[in-house]
């Protein structure tokens, strides 16, 4: 049995989408003022925590996260589909197992403790040096019934660094699953999903069905962004299809504006029952098996998977209309100030990875000083949020991407 290959006509065009490289940067920029956020939130159990909170950031909050981290494993399987084929499965495994799992233990062993050591220092008696609390971080057991956390601990976690566990994870899985699929069944698959796509809102229904049902049946996990790690699972298998043929993102192009529409209604409706199904005491529409709770989590997996086919297909749109203009006049000389833009744009776009990693600790730490502060909550989050994306960019331009040792740390190209 050999890998799946696809016809050359139906291929996606091999080259980047630089409107992919801009989300993954707006969304990990995003995660400062996100995370900043959490501080001031009634309901999250975040690290540090101000003593004035509100429910105003749980409700901003899941305005972002419905699409941010969907889009994030979206983009993950794009870009494992043209992996697998450079490389192969060998390849691609190799190269994940530097670019995520090189990272992973990196960080881990050295600022993933930082986070929680501040969380324990809240409390005004405790007293325990940093060095002290790291043998008891990494006092840890098996459990494979958490997969694909199988360490745990009492005080040991990943942190924000779930994204990353889970994304190699996945990688691995499709890896071995790409290597042993037999290529008549993948030809099959892609003719099948292709010609379901051609019917107008296919490529927008279908797939929002599975997102749903696992959202409204196996709950939401709220460290993971509010979206169980089996739906993070289906949105990046999602992004892998999608790049397998070049059908299906002209459908998603197509049904973009209905996409739109779906996601407003569908949140409109979902949003407030999550206020509705939370009123109660004691209750959790996260993880609840009541009937409101699951029809609203029911919603909110259809709304996410919408947001998505929203967003890249009309940014799609925009980029295939200028691809196809007529080129009847010689191209103008670049802009004034568009150099300097495209320059910062190709810096975030290599930093997106390290600044990930770095971001919570840094914020973290930032936050753990600004709330001892007499100030009002608006200011304390300004500085928390401007100072955390100063100290971010700084570390990574000073301490990461200026030697070859650490940019292989960070999961940097050399």
């Amino acid at each position: 049995m050999t890998a799946t290959k696809i016809d050359p006509p139906h291929m996606e065009r091999p080259g980047r989408r630089p409107e992919l490289d801009a989300i993954r940067a707006l969304v990990v920029v995003g995660l400062v003022f996100f995370h900043s956020g959490l501080v001031f939130d009634t309901r999250d159990d975040y690290y540090v925590k101000n003593a004035q909170t509100s429910d105003a950031p749980t409700i901003i909050a899941g305005l972002c996260v419905v699409w941010a981290m969907p889009m994030l494993f979206l983009i993950a399987g794009l870009g494992s589909w043209h992996s697998l084929r450079r490389r192969g499965a060998g390849g691609f495994t190799a190269e994940r197992l530097l670019r995520l799992g090189v990272p992973l233990a990196f960080a881990t062993l050295t600022i993933i403790p930082v986070p929680q050591w501040l969380r324990l220092k809240a409390d005004p008696a405790y007293h325990e040096s940093y060095l002290r609390f790291l043998p008891r971080f990494f006092t840890v057991r098996l459990d494979l019934t958490n997969f694909p956390f199988i360490l745990r601990g009492e005080y040991f976690e990943f942190g924000h660094l779930w994204f990353v566990v889970m994304l190699l994870v996945y990688a691995l899985l499709l890896a071995a699953l790409y290597r042993w699929f037999p290529r008549r069944d993948g030809r099959r698959v892609r003719e099948l999903l292709a010609g379901v796509a051609r019917r107008r809102g296919a490529v927008l229904a279908l797939p929002a069905v599975p997102v749903a049902l696992i959202t409204a049946l196996a709950g939401m996990e709220e460290a993971f962004a509010g979206w169980s790690r089996w739906a993070y699972l289906l949105f990046f298998l999602y992004g892998f299809a999608l790049a397998a043929d070049d059908r299906l993102r002209a459908a998603m192009r197509r049904d973009a504006a209905l996409a739109v529409v779906s996601a407003l209604v569908l949140l409109m409706i979902g949003m407030p029952g999550f206020l509705v199904a939370g009123d109660a005491p004691g209750a959790d529409p996260f993880t609840d098996m009541t009937a409101l709770a699951i029809g609203v989590r029911l919603l909110y997996g259809a709304a996410g998977w919408c947001c998505l086919v929203a967003i890249l297909g009309l940014l799609d749109r925009r980029r295939t209309a200028r691809a196809a203009a007529p080129d009847a006049a010689p191209a103008p000389a670049t802009p004034p100030g568009v150099a300097p833009r495209r320059r910062l744009y190709g810096y975030l776009v290599a930093a997106v990875l390290p600044l990930y990693i770095l971001h919570q600790p840094i914020l973290v730490a930032v936050a753990y000083e600004v709330v001892r502060w007499d100030a009002p909550a608006a200011v304390k989050y300004v500085v928390i949020v401007a100072a955390s994306l100063a100290l971010s960019l700084a570390a990574y331009d000073l301490l990461v991407r200026r030697t070859r040792l650490t940019r292989f740390l960070f999961g940097m190209r050399g």
